[in-house]
């Protein structure tokens, strides 16, 4: 869609020739068009926010609701503006389309699961599942590293979590790939997969309640029988979201951010050395947590520089390119736009992760960078659930595949490859990669 302004015409927005690249169409809206209304592939109009600051308001706004209901356009528009087939699955009253008290309830319920400790205690599990990959494929030299490393992990480590049985976690993985490999397109063989989810998760949560464990979805279960009012449907539509929500954006960042380092050799380099100095004891011990007595750190390094990395991939070309859906719930004003009831409201994280008005030198990428508030998971009550496992599996991913393949390379030229469709996430569809063959 092409609008005129007085800068001349928006740049297209959300064809394949953009999804190879949207930053400068970003940085021509957050300059020219910062609250920019357009129409999305779907037909619905919504509008874009693309600074920072706007960003952060939009997603912090109470006035901007995450329930579809509020949505002004038809009941048949609304259906193109959630994930395919929830609505049909009975999988809405998750945490991505509610708003308070309800969504504080079912947080508090889920939130447990994602505290620092547990997700800790996870770590040996994590690093099991990330070396088990590279197993299969390390003496090959070469392999996709999306299909045959950061897509099965993800998913591998949410299904331990939630408690799906090994023996049916390929099941999961087979759902989740129809997922991804269709985002974008048609909606039937994703809305097909969530209804195949859907049943499995309804005969889990009946048998968990016979025979519970100490996984996710029996703590669900225990909750809702001592009084806390979990529905079958709010279980079930909890472990969906989770899942979902889980194993794409980890995909992403571990996809996106092998991408970036590849691109950026000499930012990973200095990161291998320093996971490699640190191991062997060359760095300055402990690890820095920021300024102290008013002394500037240094340079972050070892694990320390892993950290920072991570949050530097999130925030230079992160996982989820766009927020999920909001609805005005009142008449509002938003970047200097009047915005009414029942509008959508699209929040861009990738351009306001760019903003130069917030970040220094936005379009480089420095995995030192340290002042770095990124809204790569999102900011106020919606703030990601998942987040310190997805920075567990970013790191642990990140670090393996720097260590036990040292000499990492694309193989394939960079305008060869492919970005996957659709509006919310942002990730490759394969990243072909060579190295070599190494022993276990």
């Amino acid at each position: 869609m092409h609008d005129e302004t007085a800068a001349g015409p928006t740049p297209t927005l959300f064809s394949w020739e953009f999804a190879t690249d949207p930053y400068p169409a970003y940085a021509w809206l957050r300059e020219h068009a910062p609250v920019h209304r357009t129409a999305l592939p779907s037909g619905v109009e919504a509008w874009l926010v693309t600074r920072y600051a706007d960003a952060r308001q939009a997603l912090a706004d109470q006035r901007l609701s995450k329930n579809p209901a509020h949505h002004a356009e038809s009941a048949h528009a609304k259906g193109k503006t959630g994930i395919p087939g929830e609505r049909k699955a009975e999988l809405m009253t998750h945490l991505l389309n509610i708003d308070p008290p309800d969504h504080t309830r079912l947080r508090r319920l889920v939130s447990k699961a994602f505290t620092p400790r547990r997700v800790a205690e996870f770590a040996p599990r994590v690093q099991e599942l990330t070396d088990r990959l590279i197993d299969d494929f390390v003496e090959k030299g070469s392999a996709d590293l999306i299909h045959e490393f950061a897509f099965p992990l993800p998913i591998y480590a949410i299904c331990d979590m939630l408690g799906v049985p090994r023996e049916d976690q390929d099941d999961f993985r087979d759902w989740a790939g129809m997922m991804i490999r269709h985002s974008g397109g048609p909606r039937g063989g994703v809305a097909r997969s969530v209804k195949q989810m859907r049943n499995y998760l309804a005969e889990l949560i009946h048998r968990k309640r016979e025979d519970p464990g100490e996984d996710l979805i029996s703590g669900l279960i225990r909750a809702s029988d001592h009084g806390e009012h979990l529905t079958e449907n709010e279980a079930a539509a909890m472990a969906f979201i989770l899942l979902f929500a889980g194993f794409e954006t980890t995909v992403n960042l571990i996809g996106n951010g092998v991408y970036a380092l590849l691109r950026h050799p000499e930012q990973r380099e200095r990161l291998q050395w320093s996971l490699a100095a640190g191991e062997t004891g060359l760095l300055a011990t402990g690890v820095e947590t920021g300024p102290s007595r008013g002394v500037t750190p240094g340079p972050p390094a070892g694990k320390d520089l892993l950290a920072t990395a991570v949050e530097e991939l999130l925030r230079y070309d992160g996982p989820v390119e766009l927020a999920t859906w909001r609805y005005a719930t009142e008449p509002l004003t938003l970047g200097g736009q009047a915005v009414a009831a029942g509008d959508p409201v699209l929040v861009v994280l990738a351009a306001a992760d760019r903003d130069p008005e917030r970040f220094e030198q936005p379009d480089v990428l420095d995995l030192t960078r340290r002042d770095n508030p990124h809204l790569g998971y999102g900011h106020g009550i919606h703030y990601c659930l998942g987040a310190p496992l997805a920075r567990l599996e970013g790191q642990t991913a990140l670090a393996t595949l720097l260590r036990r393949l040292p000499d990492l390379r694309l193989a394939a030229d960079p305008a060869d490859l492919r970005w996957r469709g659709g509006l919310i996430m942002r990730g490759l569809r394969t990243l072909p990669v060579e190295f070599s063959p190494s022993g276990r």
